[in-house]
Protein backbone atom coordinates (compact mmCIF):
# COMPACT_ATOMS: atom_id res chain seq x y z
CA UNK A 1 0.00 0.00 0.00
CA UNK A 2 2.78 2.44 0.98
CA UNK A 3 4.72 1.73 -2.23
CA UNK A 4 1.60 2.22 -4.33
CA UNK A 5 0.93 5.62 -2.74
CA UNK A 6 4.53 6.75 -3.28
CA UNK A 7 4.52 5.71 -6.94
CA UNK A 8 1.21 7.42 -7.64
CA UNK A 9 2.17 10.86 -6.27
CA UNK A 10 4.91 13.49 -6.64
CA UNK A 11 7.16 14.66 -3.80
CA UNK A 12 7.07 12.93 -0.39
CA UNK A 13 5.12 15.90 0.99
CA UNK A 14 2.49 15.35 -1.68
CA UNK A 15 2.45 11.67 -0.79
CA UNK A 16 1.78 12.39 2.89
CA UNK A 17 -1.03 14.82 2.07
CA UNK A 18 -2.56 12.29 -0.31
CA UNK A 19 -2.31 9.48 2.24
CA UNK A 20 -4.09 11.54 4.90
CA UNK A 21 -7.09 11.80 2.60
CA UNK A 22 -7.28 8.05 1.93
CA UNK A 23 -9.24 5.47 3.86
CA UNK A 24 -7.48 2.41 5.16
CA UNK A 25 -4.04 3.97 5.63
CA UNK A 26 -2.59 2.58 8.83
CA UNK A 27 -0.51 4.45 11.41
CA UNK A 28 2.50 2.27 10.53
CA UNK A 29 2.21 3.20 6.85
CA UNK A 30 1.84 6.88 7.69
CA UNK A 31 4.93 6.76 9.91
CA UNK A 32 6.94 5.23 7.07
CA UNK A 33 5.77 7.99 4.73
CA UNK A 34 6.75 10.64 7.27
CA UNK A 35 10.25 9.11 7.53
CA UNK A 36 10.55 9.24 3.73
CA UNK A 37 9.42 12.88 3.75
CA UNK A 38 11.94 13.78 6.44
CA UNK A 39 14.82 12.16 4.54
CA UNK A 40 13.73 13.89 1.34
CA UNK A 41 13.72 17.32 2.99
CA UNK A 42 17.10 16.63 4.63
CA UNK A 43 18.54 15.77 1.22
CA UNK A 44 17.19 18.97 -0.29
CA UNK A 45 18.69 21.04 2.54
CA UNK A 46 22.19 19.69 1.85
CA UNK A 47 22.39 21.33 -1.57
CA UNK A 48 22.12 24.98 -0.42
CA UNK A 49 24.41 24.20 2.54
CA UNK A 50 27.25 23.00 0.32
CA UNK A 51 26.66 25.84 -2.12
CA UNK A 52 26.87 28.36 0.73
CA UNK A 53 30.11 26.83 2.02
CA UNK A 54 31.60 26.94 -1.49
CA UNK A 55 30.64 30.62 -1.86
CA UNK A 56 32.14 31.38 1.56
CA UNK A 57 35.45 29.78 0.59
CA UNK A 58 35.72 31.72 -2.67
CA UNK A 59 36.80 34.77 -0.71
CA UNK A 60 37.57 33.65 2.86
CA UNK A 61 38.31 36.26 5.54
CA UNK A 62 41.90 36.89 6.57
CA UNK A 63 42.50 35.82 10.16
CA UNK A 64 45.23 37.69 12.00
CA UNK A 65 47.25 36.62 15.01
CA UNK A 66 46.31 39.33 17.46
CA UNK A 67 47.88 38.37 20.78
CA UNK A 68 51.32 37.41 22.03
CA UNK A 69 52.10 34.33 24.09
CA UNK A 70 54.77 35.74 26.39
CA UNK A 71 55.84 32.29 27.59
CA UNK A 72 56.81 31.16 24.07
CA UNK A 73 57.30 34.63 22.54
CA UNK A 74 54.91 33.82 19.69
CA UNK A 75 51.73 35.30 18.30
CA UNK A 76 48.39 33.51 18.25
CA UNK A 77 44.77 34.17 17.30
CA UNK A 78 42.34 34.72 20.15
CA UNK A 79 38.96 33.02 19.97
CA UNK A 80 37.21 36.40 20.00
CA UNK A 81 39.22 37.67 17.05
CA UNK A 82 38.69 34.43 15.14
CA UNK A 83 34.92 34.36 15.63
CA UNK A 84 34.37 38.09 15.14
CA UNK A 85 36.34 37.99 11.89
CA UNK A 86 34.67 34.93 10.40
CA UNK A 87 31.05 35.16 11.60
CA UNK A 88 30.03 38.17 9.46
CA UNK A 89 31.25 36.36 6.33
CA UNK A 90 29.45 33.15 7.31
CA UNK A 91 26.26 35.13 7.88
CA UNK A 92 26.38 36.53 4.34
CA UNK A 93 25.94 32.97 3.09
CA UNK A 94 23.21 32.04 5.56
CA UNK A 95 25.62 30.07 7.74
CA UNK A 96 26.13 30.19 11.50
CA UNK A 97 28.32 28.31 13.96
CA UNK A 98 27.64 27.14 17.51
CA UNK A 99 29.26 24.78 20.02
CA UNK A 100 28.17 21.83 22.11
CA UNK A 101 30.24 20.97 25.18
CA UNK A 102 30.47 17.66 27.06
CA UNK A 103 32.62 16.77 30.03
CA UNK A 104 33.18 13.22 31.22
CA UNK A 105 36.76 12.86 32.37
CA UNK A 106 37.91 14.67 29.24
CA UNK A 107 36.39 17.79 27.72
CA UNK A 108 34.73 17.42 24.32
CA UNK A 109 33.73 20.39 22.19
CA UNK A 110 31.68 20.06 19.00
CA UNK A 111 31.35 22.92 16.53
CA UNK A 112 28.12 22.85 14.53
CA UNK A 113 27.89 24.73 11.25
CA UNK A 114 24.25 25.30 10.27
CA UNK A 115 22.63 26.73 7.16
CA UNK A 116 19.41 28.74 7.24
CA UNK A 117 17.70 25.98 5.23
CA UNK A 118 18.25 23.59 8.15
CA UNK A 119 21.17 21.33 7.20
CA UNK A 120 24.10 21.24 9.61
CA UNK A 121 27.46 19.50 9.87
CA UNK A 122 29.72 19.13 12.87
CA UNK A 123 33.25 18.37 13.97
CA UNK A 124 34.50 17.44 17.45
CA UNK A 125 37.73 17.53 19.43
CA UNK A 126 38.54 16.50 22.99
CA UNK A 127 41.32 17.08 25.51
CA UNK A 128 41.93 16.98 29.28
CA UNK A 129 41.76 20.10 31.43
CA UNK A 130 44.73 22.45 30.92
CA UNK A 131 46.79 22.12 34.10
CA UNK A 132 49.69 24.25 32.90
CA UNK A 133 50.66 27.34 34.86
CA UNK A 134 48.88 28.30 38.09
CA UNK A 135 45.28 27.97 36.93
CA UNK A 136 42.54 26.95 39.35
CA UNK A 137 40.17 24.10 38.45
CA UNK A 138 37.63 26.30 36.65
CA UNK A 139 40.33 28.14 34.72
CA UNK A 140 41.82 24.81 33.62
CA UNK A 141 38.48 23.75 32.14
CA UNK A 142 37.84 27.14 30.55
CA UNK A 143 41.28 27.16 28.96
CA UNK A 144 40.70 23.78 27.31
CA UNK A 145 37.20 24.74 26.15
CA UNK A 146 38.50 27.97 24.61
CA UNK A 147 41.27 26.10 22.78
CA UNK A 148 38.92 23.38 21.52
CA UNK A 149 36.38 25.96 20.37
CA UNK A 150 39.05 27.59 18.22
CA UNK A 151 40.31 24.26 16.88
CA UNK A 152 36.86 22.99 15.89
CA UNK A 153 35.78 26.36 14.48
CA UNK A 154 38.83 26.53 12.23
CA UNK A 155 38.35 22.92 11.22
CA UNK A 156 34.72 23.13 10.18
CA UNK A 157 35.18 26.42 8.32
CA UNK A 158 38.41 25.24 6.70
CA UNK A 159 40.31 28.32 7.86
CA UNK A 160 43.49 29.00 9.80
CA UNK A 161 45.42 32.07 10.84
CA UNK A 162 48.75 32.77 9.15
CA UNK A 163 52.12 33.82 10.50
CA UNK A 164 53.48 37.37 10.44
CA UNK A 165 50.16 38.95 9.52
CA UNK A 166 49.27 40.77 12.70
CA UNK A 167 49.23 44.53 13.20
CA UNK A 168 52.46 45.52 14.95
CA UNK A 169 52.18 49.30 14.38
CA UNK A 170 54.77 49.15 11.61
CA UNK A 171 57.51 47.62 13.76
CA UNK A 172 58.14 44.88 11.19
CA UNK A 173 58.30 47.24 8.20
CA UNK A 174 61.33 46.42 6.06
CA UNK A 175 61.80 43.01 7.70
CA UNK A 176 63.26 40.40 5.36
CA UNK A 177 62.37 36.71 5.76
CA UNK A 178 64.63 33.91 4.57
CA UNK A 179 63.79 30.33 3.63
CA UNK A 180 65.20 27.02 4.91
CA UNK A 181 67.80 26.81 2.12
CA UNK A 182 69.19 30.25 2.94
CA UNK A 183 69.30 29.37 6.64
CA UNK A 184 71.37 26.29 5.79
CA UNK A 185 73.81 28.40 3.73
CA UNK A 186 74.26 30.86 6.60
CA UNK A 187 74.87 28.07 9.10
CA UNK A 188 77.46 26.52 6.75
CA UNK A 189 79.31 29.85 6.52
CA UNK A 190 79.25 30.26 10.30
CA UNK A 191 80.73 26.81 10.78
CA UNK A 192 83.29 27.31 8.01
CA UNK A 193 84.55 30.59 9.47
CA UNK A 194 84.29 29.31 13.06
CA UNK A 195 82.13 32.29 13.96
CA UNK A 196 80.31 32.45 17.31
CA UNK A 197 76.70 31.85 16.29
CA UNK A 198 75.12 33.78 19.18
CA UNK A 199 77.28 36.85 18.58
CA UNK A 200 76.62 36.67 14.86
CA UNK A 201 72.84 36.60 15.38
CA UNK A 202 73.05 39.42 17.90
CA UNK A 203 75.10 41.56 15.51
CA UNK A 204 72.76 40.86 12.60
CA UNK A 205 69.70 41.40 14.84
CA UNK A 206 68.18 38.04 13.91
Amino acid sequence: MTQEIVESQGSPSDVVRYALKQEGVTVDQLEKLLVIEERYKAGLAKQPFHKAVAEFKKNPPRITKDKQNKQYNSMYTTLGNLVNTVNPELSKQGLSASWEIKQNGTIEVTCVLTHSMGHSERTSASAPADVSGSKNAIQQIKSTITYLKAVTFESITGLASTDANYDDDGNAAGTVYIDEKEIGQIVDMILDKEVNEDKFCEYMKI
